[in-house]
């Protein structure tokens, strides 16, 4: 039981709270917080740190009429316990729960979807036009943070906007700088000042009254160059370039000051930033202490902190096989280098950072520089493995045609948390990367099947010297290969693997879902003596085509399984293929449908999408079931 919190169901609400009210809400939110994710996992740590900011924005904004456009969504969950989602919060993340992220569709409190990063500043100039255009006087409000300032799209943003003299407010949330106490006074006092409605009322009569000549241009560079020298030590004098206006910092963390701020600055015109410096984890001290752990801890106790593993079976993580395959690639070859958009524990390349620090690279979130360098780097002799998020790699499009696979340089591109990641939903599901990027001339596509594989894939890359060699596979954990044992092996580019002799039908599978359709396969061998041709189809391009001949000519039926896209995937690439063989042969395709999926657990999504060991059972039975018909009428018709 909350008293103020349980009596909270919109921002309205909480607008004639009294300052004390404010502070017990914030920690009354907190604790909710962490009770709620402490069962069912989420990003805990930037979203404690911004409860201050979140309340204070929407007691001094009218929400939902004015708008407030958060970057990620990381940070957003003060934000969805306010606005009417404060029971639905304790299914945040699951099946037909709410949207770890913000969404449109799920609430008119969320007017941009924020899955991805540094688009804040580019939606809330869009929505701060269109207010200009209809003239309906809302307010528009940018909260950047958790890193999100380091992405190109951010400071694009930050020109146009800049540049604009649009009616727009930015918020930085910047958790990684503590205040100068030395100066907290100073810049307090600055902040006062430059906020007060009657000095900006005094200085626009001023200006008004001097006019545009040269005595006002003057006045004008001496004032900025005065203000500048005064906050240059908090970076504000980039921001003035730009054409904002810097206030700060102040304490985020610090209801007051976070209203009392925001009052000032609401209803100054033209573009505006506003610095505040927030505690990662506030309020939690296991979540202070270790802020990279406690983004997303998974399951915990919220009264010691003491994380709750999940049970893996001994299976190691893909992330963890990529971390220790790299570092020891780069131990035995002084040319291998890792490059990193921001996701170095992630993705496992901290390993490297600890042991060869000078040969990795954490160019923050920049997915289009992080291509590009590493092509940089291919060019001068070294072996880039740039490591991205399949659905971030999407960003960097242009630079991976470009910048790689034209000039044939040899990065190779690691795609992790390829497929459905899970609870992330939509945004973050790495669905599309087969059909974006097999168009591509002279690149390669590898789907490992399992650890072992992805540890022969990662050695055969770094032997091949041509790109983009792109490896994908899924997040979590993988077979339970013994793969640490094994000594390094090439996969022959364009090679397949038989997992599975047979007759009449065979499945051409991509990934570790080669391991369910074999399982499958094997179910129907014991209930039903029939034995269809299991693939391991190892590349998607170039596919095999001496393995896809052999098929066409000894098949009735092909059956793909895929954890991507069916248009343009590997579903695609068969199809394609059979045509331009004039082959007439029935084609299925087990994969992703066409639309976007939701958010829950990876096992039951697959299960949705049909991508689980029971359904895939049930396509193989309908297939042979289709070709025993089909050779009963053969045999009918020749009797």
């Amino acid at each position: 039981m909350y008293r103020l919190l349980d009596k909270v169901n919109t921002p309205a609400d909480i607008r004639n709270f009294s300052l004390e009210d404010l502070k017990e809400l914030c920690a009354e939110i907190r604790d909710y917080m962490i009770g709620c994710c402490a069962t069912n996992p989420g990003h805990l740590g930037s979203s404690l740190g911004a409860v201050e900011l979140i309340v204070g924005l929407h007691y001094v904004y009218n929400t939902p009429d004015d708008n407030i456009v958060f970057d990620v969504g990381h940070q957003a969950y003060a934000h969805k316990i306010l606005t009417g989602r404060k029971e639905l919060f304790r299914k945040n993340r699951k099946k037909d729960g709410i949207s770890g992220f913000t969404k449109r569709t799920e609430s008119e409190y969320d007017v941009f979807g924020a899955g991805h990063s540094s688009t804040s500043i580019s939606a809330a100039l869009g929505l701060a036009k269109a207010s200009e255009f209809r003239r309906d006087g809302k307010k528009t409000v940018a909260l950047i943070g958790d890193g999100a300032l380091s992405g190109g799209l951010a400071f694009e943003g930050l020109n146009n906007a800049g540049s604009s003299k649009t009616d727009i407010l930015v918020i930085i949330n910047d958790n990684n700088i503590s205040i100068d106490k030395n100066i907290g006074a100073i810049h307090e006092h600055l902040l006062r000042l430059t906020t007060d409605p009657t000095y900006n009322k005094i200085k626009k009569h001023v200006w008004d009254k001097i006019g545009d000549g040269t005595i006002r241009k003057m006045m004008q560079k001496f004032v900025v160059n005065t203000k500048s020298n005064i906050v240059s030590a908090s970076g504000g004098d980039l921001f003035e370039a730009m054409g904002f206006r810097y206030f700060g910092p102040i304490d985020g963390n610090d209801i007051g000051q976070v209203t009392d701020t925001l009052q000032r600055l609401k209803d100054m015109k033209g573009p505006r930033i506003l610095h505040t410096i927030t505690t990662k984890g506030k309020g939690y001290p296991p979540a202070e202490e270790d802020q990279t752990i406690w983004h997303a801890p998974g399951m915990f106790d919220p009264v010691t902190g003491k994380r709750i593993a999940p049970t893996h079976h001994g299976a190691s993580r893909y992330q963890d096989v990529f971390g220790e395959v790299l570092l020891e690639l780069a131990r035995k070859d002084s040319r291998i280098v890792g490059v990193t958009p921001a996701m170095a524990s992630g993705c496992g390349m901290n390993l490297l950072a600890k042991e060869i620090p000078e040969r990795f690279f954490d160019v923050g979130i920049a997915e289009e520089h992080a291509v590009t360098f590493s092509a940089g780097l291919a060019a001068g002799g070294m072996k880039p493995f740039c490591n991205i998020y399949s659905s971030f790699s999407q960003r960097a499009y242009d630079q991976i045609i470009h910048d790689v696979a034209l000039q044939k340089l040899g990065v190779v591109l690691c795609f992790d948390r390829s497929g459905l990641v899970g609870e992330d939903g939509a945004t973050h599901h790495g669905n599309f990367d087969i059909a974006a990027y097999r168009s591509i001339p002279d690149t390669i596509i590898a789907v490992p099947k399992d650890e072992t594989e992805l540890k022969d894939m990662m050695y055969t890359a770094s032997l091949t010297g041509t790109g983009p060699f792109i490896i994908r596979y899924p997040r979590g954990y993988g077979e339970g290969r013994a793969w640490r044992d094994e000594e390094f092996k090439v996969i022959r580019v364009g090679s397949s693997e038989l997992l599975m002799n047979g007759s009449n039908v065979a499945v051409l599978c991509a990934g570790p879902l080669a391991n369910r359709a074999l399982e499958a396969a094997q179910k129907c061998r014991g209930e039903h003596s029939w034995n269809p041709y299991i693939y391991n189809i190892r590349y998607i391009k170039p596919i095999d085509t001496e393995m896809l001949d052999n098929v066409l000519e000894k098949c009735s039926s092909i059956i793909t399984v895929e954890d991507g896209c069916l248009a343009g995937g590997l579903y695609g690439a068969v199809t394609e293929y059979a045509a331009s063989k004039k082959k007439s042969i029935r084609i299925s395709g087990i994969g992703i449908p066409d639309r976007f999926i939701g958010q829950g657990t990876q096992s039951e999504l697959r299960e949705e999408c049909g991508l689980d060991k029971t359904h895939i059972y049930q396509v193989i039975i309908e297939e042979m079931k289709e070709v025993l018909k089909k050779d009963q009428k053969v045999l009918e018709s020749k009797n």
